[in-house]
C-alpha cells in the first residue's frame, strides 16, 4: 500500500471535509472540557464543594468515562460499523448534558460528567478508526496533524466561551451550550458520514474475538510501547487543563482574564500540530515524534529548575510553558499514527485500546499531579518531566535503543 493513497474510496468527501468532520468529532471533548474551566469555581460553590483540588474532579469523572467506554465502542464499531456506535455515543453525550442542567449535588454531576464522557468515547474511536480505514502510513500522520491543528481552535476559544456565557448568564447554561454543540455534530455526521467499513471487513463481537483484537494489540512490542508513552504525556495535559484555573486565575492572579493565558498555550499547540503536518511526510513520524519529545522533556526540565528555585514570574512561565506545550503538539499525533500503522486490519478495536489506556492512564495520572498543587507551578511542571521521562524510556523500549528511525531500523521503524 502507497503511503499517499488512501487505503479506500472517500465516498465523494474531500480531504478538507474529511478533516473537518474528524476535527469536529474529536473537537466534542475539549470544548466539555476546556469550556467548563472558567466555572469551575462557581459550580463548587452552587454546589456546595469547596475543596478547590477537588473541583477538578469535573475533568477527571469526564475523562474517565471517556475512557473506560471506548473498550465498548471499539470492538463496536469493528463490527457495526463506523457511523452506528457514532451517532448513538452523540446522543448520550447531549442527553448527560442536558441532564446536567438540572443537578442540584456535585456527586450527581460527577456522574453525569462520566456518563458525558462514556458517550464522546465513540466519537475519538470512530474518528482515528475513520482516518485509519481511508488513510495509511505518513498521510495518516499528516492528516491527523491537520486534524489536530483545527482541533487546537477549541482549547483557544472554549474557555472565552465558557468565561462570556458565566458573565451573561450562569454555569447551567455552559452545559446547554454542549448539549446543542453535540446535536450539531450528530447532524453533520449522519447526513454526511459515509460507511468506511465493508461488510467484508467487521469482525464478530464475541468476547473471544474481542479479548483476541485487545491481546493483538498487547503483544505488538511498537503499538503497546508507543500507546504507553503517549498516556504518560496525555497525563502531564491533562494536569494542565485540571491545575490551570488556580494556576492563571489564582496563582498569577488573571481572575476572569486567565483563558486568555490558556488560549495562548493552545495556539502555541496548533502552531505545533501545523508544523508538524507541514514536515512529517518529508522527515517521517520518528524524527517529528522523537525531536518533540526530547523538546518537551528539556523544557519541563528547565521550568522545573527554575520553580524549584523559587516563584516564576508570568512573563518568564508562560512562553517557556507554551514553547512545551507546542512539542507536545508534535508528539500525540505522531506516535498516535505510529501505534496504529500495524493494526489496520482491527482498526476499530485497536482504536479503543489505544484511547482505553491513554485515557485512563492519562486522566489518572493527571489526577494525581492536579491533586498536588501547593499554590507554586512546581508540582506541575516536575510532574511533566517525570512523565516525559517515563515516555522516554518506553519509546526507547519500543525502538531497541535507537532513536529517529536509525539506519539500522527495520522499513517500519523509519516511516
Amino acid at each position: 500500500m502507497s503511503e499517499t493513497e488512501p487505503t479506500t474510496p472517500t465516498h465523494g468527501l474531500g480531504r478538507t471535509e474529511i478533516i473537518a468532520m474528524v476535527a469536529a468529532m474529536i473537537a466534542i471533548n475539549a470544548t466539555a472540557i476546556d469550556i467548563m474551566l472558567p466555572g469551575m469555581q462557581a459550580i463548587g460553590a452552587a454546589l456546595g464543594e469547596a475543596d478547590e483540588n477537588r473541583r477538578q474532579l469535573v475533568v477527571t469523572a469526564y475523562l474517565l468515562g471517556f475512557g473506560t467506554l471506548q473498550l465498548l465502542f471499539g470492538p463496536l464499531s469493528d463490527r457495526l460499523g463506523r457511523r452506528r456506535p457514532l451517532l448513538f455515543g452523540l446522543s448520550v453525550y447531549a442527553a448527560a448534558a442536558l441532564a446536567a442542567i438540572l443537578v442540584e449535588r456535585f456527586d450527581m454531576l460527577l456522574a453525569l460528567r462520566f456518563l458525558q464522557g462514556a458517550g464522546a468515547a465513540a466519537s475519538v474511536v470512530v474518528a482515528i478508526a475513520f482516518v485509519r480505514d481511508l488513510f495509511g502510513g505518513r498521510q495518516m500522520a499528516e492528516v491527523m496533524s491537520l486534524v489536530m491543528m483545527v482541533f487546537m481552535i477549541t482549547p483557544v476559544v472554549a474557555p472565552i466561551a465558557g468565561q462570556l456565557i458565566m458573565l451573561s448568564g450562569e454555569w447551567r447554561l455552559v452545559f446547554l451550550f454542549m448539549a446543542a454543540v453535540g446535536g450539531l455534530v450528530a447532524l453533520w455526521v449522519g447526513t454526511r458520514m459515509p460507511e468506511t467499513l465493508p461488510p467484508e471487513r467487521r469482525r464478530p463481537f464475541t468476547p473471544s474475538v474481542v479479548i483476541a483484537g485487545f491481546a493483538l494489540v498487547a503483544g505488538q512490542r511498537t503499538s503497546a510501547s508507543y500507546i504507553l508513552a503517549t498516556a504518560a504525556i496525555l497525563g502531564a495535559l491533562f494536569a494542565f487543563i485540571g491545575s490551570s484555573p488556580q494556576v492563571y486565575a489564582g496563582l498569577y492572579g488573571m481572575g476572569v482574564w486567565f483563558p486568555l493565558a490558556f488560549a495562548a498555550v493552545a495556539s502555541a499547540m496548533a502552531l505545533g500540530s501545523f508544523t508538524n503536518s507541514r514536515l512529517v511526510r518529508r522527515l517521517g513520524m520518528r524524527r517529528m515524534g522523537h525531536t518533540a519529545l526530547l523538546g518537551f522533556l528539556a523544557l519541563s526540565l528547565v521550568l522545573t529548575g527554575l520553580a524549584a528555585l523559587g516563584p516564576v514570574p508570568l512573563w518568564l512561565y508562560l512562553p517557556l510553558f507554551a514553547l512545551t506545550m507546542m512539542c507536545f503538539a508534535g508528539i500525540g499525533s505522531n506516535f498516535g499514527a505510529i501505534a496504529m500503522e500495524p493494526l489496520g486490519h482491527v482498526a476499530g478495536t485497536a482504536a479503543s485500546a489505544q484511547g482505553f489506556t491513554q485515557m485512563i492512564l492519562g486522566a489518572s495520572l493527571g489526577a494525581v499531579i492536579g491533586q498536588r498543587f501547593d499554590g507554586t507551578v512546581l508540582p506541575l511542571v516536575s510532574g511533566f518531566a517525570l512523565l516525559a521521562a517515563v515516555a522516554l524510556a518506553l519509546v526507547l523500549f519500543a525502538e531497541r535503543g535507537r532513536l529517529f528511525g536509525g539506519a539500522t531500523a527495520s522499513p517500519a521503524a523509519r516511516l
